[in-house]
């Protein structure tokens, strides 16, 4: 095994494994180590049917249901993430971490390439180690005992999953789903210090409105998609991404009309937010 890092902030490319086959417990290991130093791992050409799909990220823990989409037909725990060529807006495309609405949210999901438009689609990740390491002390005093409320419904994030809802809604359309998360949350893993809110789902900070939150929400949103914390991966016919949902953001870019994009993501089990 290979693992050779993309760019400054985070993001490898691991090599010389066949994921479809059977891994040893030290690979999975040296796998999670990996996960855990780069935030998000990229493998490619990987020809790995929805089981034996399942069965890697079951080695990394509990596969659970994602709340807002059924899930593929005959496959639980994996979920169809498409856009039609019909379509105008993608799923999913603005920057978030995966169901932060939840009181438990994921550790982390595996994305898999099953159908790809002939250019773009490629998808940007961002460390959120670096964006908390690069406030400024008195953000970081006036931050550390904030809580902020995730919700289900923040419009921006809402209009990306309109099209799949129509005919695959996994809750009632109306139903919103909301927990709150400390701003500043410390990795179960690591121990490190991390920035936890995200454009898609933090509507407001804890006893507080939603205007009295705009301007450092939107200041803290700016701050923590800056250029040198991400990085850029570039989806190929066979493409696997592993990423961290605890410490990273991501945000797939929208820049492929016309064409159709599937994908198909397993989401694992995470802790409450501490």
């Amino acid at each position: 095994m290979e693992v050779r890092r993309i760019a400054g902030a985070l993001g490898a490319e691991v090599s010389g494994l066949d994921l479809a086959g059977a891994l040893s417990d030290e690979t999975i290991a040296d796998l999670r180590a990996a996960l855990l130093e780069h935030l998000v791992l990229f493998f490619h050409d990987q020809d790995i049917t929805p089981e034996q799909h399942m069965a890697f990220a079951r080695r990394f823990g509990e596969v659970v249901d994602y709340p807002m989409v059924k899930h593929l037909d005959g496959h639980p725990g994996i979920i169809p993430v498409v856009k039609l060529e019909h379509e105008t807006i993608n799923f999913g495309g603005v920057w978030h971490s995966d169901t932060a609405y939840l009181e438990a949210p994921p550790m982390g999901s595996i994305l898999v390439a099953r159908e790809l438009p002939p250019y773009g689609g490629d998808t940007l990740f961002a460390n959120m180690y670096m964006a908390w390491e690069a406030l400024s002390d008195g953000m970081k005093r006036m931050l550390s005992p904030l809580r902020a409320v995730n919700v289900s419904n923040r419009p921006a994030i809402a209009a990306t999953r309109a099209e799949r809802i129509k005919t695959a809604a996994g809750v009632a359309a109306d139903k919103v789903l909301s927990a709150t998360h400390p701003v500043m949350r410390t990795h179960p893993e690591t121990g490190r210090k991390l920035l936890y809110v995200n454009p898609g789902h933090t509507e407001r900070f804890e006893d507080m409105s939603e205007e009295e939150s705009a301007p450092l929400l939107s200041h803290l949103f700016a701050h923590q998609v800056r250029p040198e914390f991400t990085c850029r991966f570039r989806w190929r016919p066979g493409s696997i991404a592993f990423w961290d949902n605890r410490a990273t953001l991501h945000n797939p870019i929208n820049d492929y009309h016309g064409f159709k994009r599937v994908m198909h993501r397993i989401t694992l089990a995470g802790e409450k937010p501490q």
